[in-house]
């Protein structure tokens, strides 16, 4: 029978990207989708991760186990430390979609870039680019850029508001530092609209694809 990957999501916006990432890297791997706005909002309206939205990521993990899942992708940065906190507690491969992305940029550069359009993103993103950098044993300078009113913009489905809030805040950032991490996986279609020959643009979605396709083949 062939491997199932989960993909849980805390935004429907996302979805079309990643499925189109499922056709492209995950051959002969079966993908279904599982959507919870409300952790997302839940995390916003508290300005940080609550405990009952971490017990809630845990358990959506493990209804995803019980629906025949042989390892969890979890799509949204906002609840990183949750999805980290659910590694401990199952024996099967739960991945942080933004892992793959921070090991990444660790690699480019020091004078790293972190864009966001959430401050529930950016603190949770800064924090695991600090603690991947402490691993690899390399000093990293991280320059923070929130996109204010972007994230607003893209909920209320004006897309064009969002990408030209997102581009103006890259277009700043871009020139202070040696790479560029995108926070959110809902971000990760602007790198293409950017103009060539700038440092590194990294967004999560395809990196954490290929990840997924890694650990399963451990499996």
């Amino acid at each position: 029978m062939p491997r199932k990957l989960a993909l849980l999501h805390t935004s429907h916006v996302v979805i079309p990207a990643f499925a189109t990432l499922v056709k492209e890297h995950l051959d002969g791997i079966e993908v279904f989708h599982m959507s919870d706005e409300s952790l997302i909002r839940n995390t916003i309206a508290a300005g940080e991760l609550t405990e009952n939205t971490i017990r809630r990521v845990a358990a959506l993990v493990g209804i995803a186990r019980d629906s025949g899942a042989d390892a969890v992708l979890v799509t949204c940065s906002s609840i990183g430390k949750a999805t980290e906190l659910a590694q401990r507690q199952f024996d099967f491969p739960v991945l942080r979609v933004d892992q793959a992305m921070a090991e990444k940029a660790i690699e480019l550069g020091t004078r790293i870039g972190v864009a966001a359009t959430l401050s529930t993103t950016l603190n949770p993103t800064l924090e695991l680019l600090r603690d991947t950098a402490a691993k690899a044993g390399k000093e990293v300078e991280l320059i923070p850029a929130l996109a204010k009113g972007a994230f607003e913009a893209v909920s209320a489905g004006d897309t064009a508001e969002h990408d030209r809030l997102l581009i103006a805040t890259l277009t700043d950032l871009l020139p202070k530092v040696d790479v560029v991490v995108l926070a959110q996986a809902s971000m990760a279609r602007v790198a293409a609209l950017l103009p060539p020959g700038g440092p590194p643009v990294l967004s999560s979605p395809e990196l954490a694809i290929r990840r997924a396709r890694s650990e399963m083949e451990k499996l």
